[in-house]
């Protein structure tokens, strides 16, 4: 009995120890405190780091919109579609290959404007010859050059007027006139285009129907039966020649 016991008090005591020595190491651990608040900064530099890298990031997250409505890719991209609507292939040539082929024909649109950024703007500020600022407004301006140009002054007068601005010269009008006016003069240079893309193509629908109707094929979709020859008809015109062509002399190139 008293074996027992005393083994009973070992094992207790075993306990006691093996538990204090686990809840001691945990009480030393210090907890970490979590503040918020607003605090005097020591160095200027961190606060202007932190707005620069905000900035890039807004940029970064900006540049698809950017890309698109202050470039040519708008134009070029409608365009592509209003061919692949206008030939009923559905989606052939697939979406990832006109958006490809519109990026690659943006970049070599751009190319000349793109360069004179570079140049003017980009590696001057990278050799820290000129401030954040200085090469934002160098920057700017070849872009508003290529929008000017192709910008027609009906839609660039609407802005303009509506901002309550006036129009002394190309360089003082300001550039949240200048987007929105580019890019419904875009919209409509793409509409015309796409409309003459439509016109041989609805022409080959409308005789292949014709000759269909005649010949009692009423059930027959016209659509299904000229396919092929707009396939044929395209080809032999050498149809991606004439419509890249044209739409990279649309922007004076």
């Amino acid at each position: 009995m008293n074996n027992k016991l005393n083994s009973l008090i070992l094992i207790l005591v075993a306990l006691v120890i093996f538990v204090g020595g686990m809840v001691l190491p945990a009480e030393a651990i210090p907890l970490p405190s979590i503040q918020l608040g607003m605090e005097d900064m020591d160095d200027p530099g961190k606060v202007s780091s932190a707005l620069q890298i905000l900035f890039m990031l807004t940029i970064l997250t900006l540049a698809p919109s950017i890309l698109i409505m202050t470039t040519s890719f708008a134009r070029i991209i409608i365009v592509l579609s209003f061919l692949r609507q206008a030939m009923g292939t559905q989606q052939t040539p697939p979406t990832q290959i006109l958006i490809g082929l519109g990026l690659f024909l943006t970049l070599f649109v751009m190319g000349p404007t793109w360069g004179e950024i570079n140049k003017n703007a980009l590696q001057p500020y990278l050799n820290e010859e000129i401030s954040q600022m200085d090469a934002l407004k160098q920057a700017e301006a070849p872009i508003k050059r290529f929008m000017l140009k192709q910008t027609r002054e009906k839609d660039l007068s609407l802005f303009v007027n509506m901002a309550d601005g006036q129009r002394q010269s190309d360089e003082s009008v300001e550039i949240q006139s200048l987007i929105p006016a580019f890019i419904i003069s875009e919209l409509k240079t793409a509409f015309q285009i796409g409309f003459l893309i439509y016109i041989p193509f609805l022409i080959l629908d409308m005789v292949v129907a014709s000759i269909l109707l005649s010949m009692g094929m009423m059930m027959l979709p016209p659509v299904l039966i000229s396919l092929p020859f707009k396939l044929m008809l395209f080809v032999m015109v050498d149809g991606w020649y004439l419509t890249v062509g044209s739409l990279i002399r649309s922007f004076g190139g």
